[in-house]
C-alpha cells in the first residue's frame, strides 16, 4: 500500500475531549464491549479495526446493545461476498415495531410548515395514529408486498402513512411535491403502487405551489393507482376524486406488526434519474434497522430524549434515516417550506424554538450562511446543539471555519458521505475522532474503505477509487424489477467482489478522508487527475461567483484536452473582471493546469433534485450526446440551463475566450 501523502492535512479544529468516552454513546458502547465482551478499545481506530475485521461479532453486537428484536436468525452473515451477501437469515422482525416501541407524552413528532401552523405528536399519539393508519389501509384492500406511494413534503402524516404502511409488510415509496410529474411517473411506474397518498399543494416561502394538475397526470400514467388519499394540507385545494385522510384513521383497530424477514422490503428509493430511469434500489428491514442504529447512536450521537432535525425532503434518503431517530427515542423535527425565507436565519431560529439536539443541512446551506454574514449563536439560543451534520455535496475548509468560529468546539461537526445505495453514510464523524477543516473525519464503525489506484492498489494520502471492501447490512436488497444484472452493473462490476461507488477520495492514515468529487466526472489533465471540489472551493469563494460547474473533455492524442468551466454571477456586468479573477485565483491557490480555457457564464448550474452537481451529463452533452440521451430535465432543477449549455456548445469556437450565454 502506496502512503506517500500529496495532500497537506486540515487545521485541527475539534479535537476528542477528554471525557469524550463518558458522556458520548459510542463511550457508553465501548464500555458494554469490556463488560460482556472484555474487549477494551481505547481509541476509535482500534475499535473501527475490530468492527471491520469481526463483521458477525460486531454486528451481534449491535443487536445487543440496541436491544433489537430479530428472532432466532440462523447466524449474523452466511458470507462475506459481494454482490450475494445473505444478512440475518431466518430473522424474523418488523422495523415499525422497534420505531414504535417507545411511549409516553414525550413527542415524538414535530411538524414545522410554512402552510399551516405547528404539529406536536406525542409517542403515544403516534402509535394510535400509526394503528389508525393500518386500519384503514387495510379497509382499502391493502395487503403485504402491496406498494403504498407517497406524493407528500416532510410532515407528520408522511411518518404515519410509513409506518403504517410497513407495520402491515406493504412496501413504501414516495416523491416530494416538488418533483414533476415525469419524475414521479419515472419512479411510481416501476413498483406499481395500488394507493396514493398526496396533498393537493403546499407553500413554499410565500409562493403557493398546486400540485392538482400534476397528480391528475400521474394518475393517469400509473394505473396501478386504485385509490387516493387527499391529505388536507395547503388552504382552499383539495384532490378530485379522493377520500380524505381523516376517513382513511376513522377506525382504530389494535396495532399489530407483520414479522418478516431481514431482506423483506421495507421501502424503495430512488437514485436521481439524471441520465435515464432512476435506479429502484430496494431496501430491507433487517438491513437498514441495524446501520441505522450504529450510525445515528454511535456517530450523529443521538440518544433517548433528543431532537433530531436534518433539513429534507420525502424524495431523499435523508428523511428515511431521520425516521429511525426515532428507534432511539428521539423525536424528529419534520420542516417543510423553504429554508431560506424569510431569511437565512430560519432553520436557526426554528433549531433554538425546539431545543434541536442534532443539526443537518447541506453544506451549501452552511455556505450560504456563511456569505450572508449569519451569526446564528449571537442571536439564538442553540446551546442544545451537540452534533451539525453537512452532507450532499463537499463542505470546504471555510464551512468547517465559519461553524466552528459560530459554535464550541465541543460540538461535533460531521461532513457525510454515502448514498441512497445503502441509505447512510461510508464516512462522517464520532465523538471520539478530532475534526480538520475540510476533512471527513472517519470511516463508519463495520465499514472496511479504501483508496484505489488506477492500478487497482491501495493508497493513502492520494486520490483514488472509494471501494467498500467487505458487506454492509444496508446496501441494496435488490433493484426493483432486476434480474441482479443491474445491479452488479452499478457496484460490482469494474471491480468484482468490492462496492465501486463512484467517488474519488483521499484516505489518510489515521482513517480520515477528504471527497473530491464524483470520479466519473475527476478532471485528467495531461495525465494529471484534479479533483473537481478543489475547483469550487476557489472559485465559489470569489465574491460575486454564486455557483459553478467544471468538466473536462480529454484529447485522444494524450494532451491536455479542454477545461470548461460553467459560473453564474451575481452580476452580469461583472463577468469579465470575475473571469480574470477566478483564473488567477485557480492559478496561484491551485496550479497552473486547474485554469479553464475557457469560462461559460450560465443563469444558473443545473443539479439533480437533491442539489448535486451533474458534471458526468454535461460532459457527454459536451461529447455530442444527444440531449434526451443525456438528462432527464425534469429530474433536475435549474433544467433550464442545460439549454443554455447546448447553446453555447453550438456556436463556440474559440478558446481561452469568456462567452456569456
Amino acid at each position: 500500500m502506496s502512503g506517500d501523502s500529496v495532500m497537506p492535512r486540515g487545521k485541527l479544529l475539534r479535537p476528542v475531549p477528554d471525557d469524550a468516552f463518558d458522556t458520548s454513546t459510542i463511550g457508553e458502547y465501548c464500555c458494554w464491549l469490556k463488560q460482556h465482551h472484555q474487549l477494551d478499545f481505547k481509541d476509535y481506530g482500534s475499535l473501527w479495526r475490530w468492527s471491520v475485521d469481526n463483521l458477525e461479532a460486531f454486528w451481534q453486537s449491535i443487536i445487543d446493545f440496541f436491544d433489537l428484536d430479530v428472532g432466532s436468525p440462523e447466524q449474523i452473515l452466511d458470507e462475506q461476498k459481494m454482490p450475494g451477501a445473505n444478512w440475518l437469515p431466518g430473522a424474523s422482525l418488523s422495523y415499525p415495531e422497534h420505531v414504535l416501541r417507545h411511549s409516553g407524552s414525550q413527542p415524538a413528532l414535530v411538524g414545522i410548515s410554512q402552510s399551516r401552523g405547528r404539529v406536536s405528536i406525542s409517542r403515544d399519539e403516534l402509535r394510535e395514529q400509526v394503528a389508525r393508519c393500518a386500519a384503514g389501509l387495510k379497509k382499502q384492500g391493502v395487503k403485504r408486498g402491496d406498494r403504498v406511494a407517497a406524493y407528500l413534503p416532510n410532515i407528520p402524516e408522511a411518518t404515519i402513512a410509513f409506518l403504517a404502511t410497513a407495520s402491515i409488510g406493504a412496501i413504501w415509496v414516495s416523491c416530494a411535491p416538488e418533483f414533476g410529474a415525469k419524475a414521479v411517473i419515472d419512479r411510481f411506474c416501476q413498483v406499481e403502487p395500488t394507493l396514493l397518498i398526496a396533498v393537493a399543494g403546499y407553500q413554499y416561502g410565500d409562493k403557493p405551489m398546486d400540485r392538482r394538475e400534476h397528480l391528475s397526470e400521474i394518475r393517469k400514467a400509473v394505473p396501478s393507482i386504485k385509490q387516493v388519499i387527499d391529505v388536507p394540507y395547503a388552504a382552499g385545494m383539495q384532490i378530485d376524486q379522493s377520500m380524505d385522510w381523516s376517513e382513511l384513521l376513522a377506525e382504530l383497530q389494535p396495532l399489530s406488526f407483520e414479522k418478516v424477514s431481514a431482506d423483506y422490503p421495507l421501502y424503495v428509493l430512488f437514485s436521481s434519474g439524471t441520465t435515464g430511469l432512476p435506479k429502484a434500489i430496494v431496501h430491507g428491514h433487517g438491513g437498514i434497522l441495524l446501520e441505522h442504529c450504529k450510525a445515528i447512536a454511535l456517530h450523529n450521537d443521538v440518544r433517548d430524549g433528543d431532537s433530531f432535525f436534518w433539513f429534507s425532503t420525502t424524495g431523499w434518503m435523508v428523511w428515511n434515516y431521520g425516521v429511525s431517530a426515532l428507534v432511539l427515542g428521539a423525536s424528529m423535527v419534520c420542516f417543510d417550506g423553504n429554508p431560506m425565507w424569510p431569511d437565512a436565519s430560519n432553520l436557526w431560529a426554528m433549531a433554538a424554538d425546539e431545543k434541536v439536539d442534532f443539526f443537518g443541512n447541506s453544506a451549501t446551506f452552511y455556505m450560504a450562511c456563511r456569505d450572508k454574514g449569519l451569526e446564528p449563536c449571537k442571536q439564538f439560543d442553540l446551546s442544545a446543539i451537540r452534533t451539525i451534520t453537512s452532507t450532499g455535496s463537499t463542505l470546504p475548509a471555510e464551512g468547517f471555519d465559519w461553524i466552528y468560529s459560530q459554535f464550541d468546539e465541543r460540538v461535533i461537526l460531521s461532513s457525510a458521505a454515502g448514498g441512497t445505495d445503502i441509505c447512510s453514510a461510508f464516512v462522517a464523524a464520532s465523538p471520539i475522532v478530532p475534526v480538520r477543516a475540510g476533512e471527513i473525519s472517519a470511516p463508519l464503525l463495520g465499514c472496511d474503505i479504501a483508496a484505489l489506484d488506477d492500478s487497482g492498489e491501495e493508497v493513502l494520502g492520494q486520490p483514488g477509487e472509494l471501494v467498500i471492501k467487505t458487506p454492509m447490512p444496508s446496501m441494496p436488497v435488490a433493484f426493483w424489477g432486476d434480474d441482479g444484472s443491474r445491479l452488479n452493473d452499478a457496484y460490482f462490476d469494474q471491480n468484482p467482489g468490492l462496492w465501486t461507488h463512484g467517488d474519488w477520495i483521499i484516505v489518510f492514515d489515521d482513517g480520515a478522508s477528504v471527497i473530491t468529487g464524483r470520479s466519473d466526472s475527476t478532471l485528467n489533465r495531461g495525465g494529471v487527475r484534479l479533483g473537481t471540489a478543489d475547483f469550487y472551493s476557489v472559485v465559489e469563494e470569489i465574491p460575486g461567483v454564486e455557483d459553478s460547474l467544471v468538466v473536462h473533455l480529454e484529447d485522444a492524442s494524450g494532451g491536455m484536452g479542454r477545461l470548461t468551466l460553467f459560473a453564474v454571477a451575481e452580476s452580469s456586468e461583472n463577468q469579465e473582471r470575475l473571469g480574470t479573477e477566478i483564473n488567477q485565483r485557480l492559478k496561484n491557490d491551485l496550479s497552473p493546469r486547474h485554469v479553464p480555457d475557457e469560462i461559460v457564464w450560465l443563469s444558473a448550474i443545473p443539479r439533480t433534485l437533491t442539489g448535486k452537481k451533474i458534471e458526468a451529463p454535461i460532459k457527454k452533452l459536451l461529447k455530442g450526446v444527444p440531449m434526451e440521451k443525456v438528462a432527464n430535465v425534469e429530474s433536475l432543477v435549474n433544467g433550464h440551463a442545460l439549454q443554455e449549455i447546448l447553446q453555447w456548445h453550438s456556436s463556440a469556437s474559440v478558446l481561452n475566450s469568456d462567452k456569456k450565454v
